[in-house]
């Protein structure tokens, strides 16, 4: 049971891993279908599935999993290693590689009408959810939807850190809260960050990010305006751009 309790405290973590267990063994081999082991994203294993260079490949092709989040079906014959075996045990063996990935996180920045559309579809699309606003008064309103946080944005990422499975989406009420937030947010690994607004506010946001030292490599990871164009209006329609276009940058991914 200590593989199942690592696989779940790894995944508890935030954290990838590969669960590759061996499904089919023939003739000799070094373990045979049942066995199990763990690899982490730093190449690190739990366990052993046979060791050698059958394993050492078995490891190279789980980190691949992690990349791409794929799982994969592994097929060695171990009997000739001039023609490529990785052993001499003189059997065969299949090994099922399966990836756990942390669960995409929608920190959402803002707890106004389109804010709480987005948190509300985030939850129904089974994302993990936080939502930030420095208002405290319109943050309580939220609890129970999400891990709500409220303050500055700088406390609030000490309490929900954003990590690079975190999707930002920033819907604030305006050019100021954004200006203040981003920097912030720029400092972190997150690979999506979209901020909603017209040309206009966009162009205030931008001075005010330059002006603060940001440079134009880190405006350049901002997506604005945020959302599928689909000529949304309501905060529910906007919602949906806005969550197509994260659905989106996933599956490109």
């Amino acid at each position: 049971m200590k593989i199942y309790h690592e696989l779940l405290s790894t995944i508890t973590k935030r954290k990838p891993v590969v669960l590759c267990t061996v499904i089919n063994s023939n003739r000799s081999v070094p373990r045979k279908a049942g066995a199990k082991m763990l690899v982490f994203e730093d190449g690190s294993t739990l366990d052993t599935i046979g060791g050698g260079e059958m394993e050492s490949r078995v490891i190279t092709e789980a980190l691949i999993a992690i990349e791409d989040k794929k799982p994969r079906q592994l097929d060695y014959s171990l009997v000739n290693p001039s023609e490529g075996d990785p052993g001499v045990c003189g059997g065969e063996i299949t090994i099922y590689l399966e990836p756990y990935m942390p669960q995409i996180t929608i920190y959402i920045l803002g707890a106004g009408h389109i804010g709480k559309a987005v948190s509300e579809l985030s939850h129904w699309l089974g994302y993990r959810v936080v939502i930030w606003d420095d208002r405290k008064e319109i943050i309580e309103n939220f609890e129970g939807q999400g891990n709500v946080v409220s303050g500055s944005l700088s406390e609030a990422l000490e309490k929900e850190p954003v990590d690079k499975h975190t999707r930002v989406v920033a819907v604030t009420r305006n050019a100021d809260v954004d200006g203040r937030a981003l920097p912030f947010i720029l400092k972190t690994p997150a690979t999506y960050i979209g901020l909603m607004g017209s040309q206009k506010r966009w162009g205030v946001v931008r001075d005010i990010l330059l002006t603060q030292g940001v440079s134009e490599g880190e405006i350049d990871r901002i997506a604005t305006p945020i959302g599928l164009k689909i000529s949304a209006e309501s905060p529910e329609e906007i919602a949906v751009s806005i969550l197509a276009e994260v659905i989106a940058f996933e599956n490109a991914s």
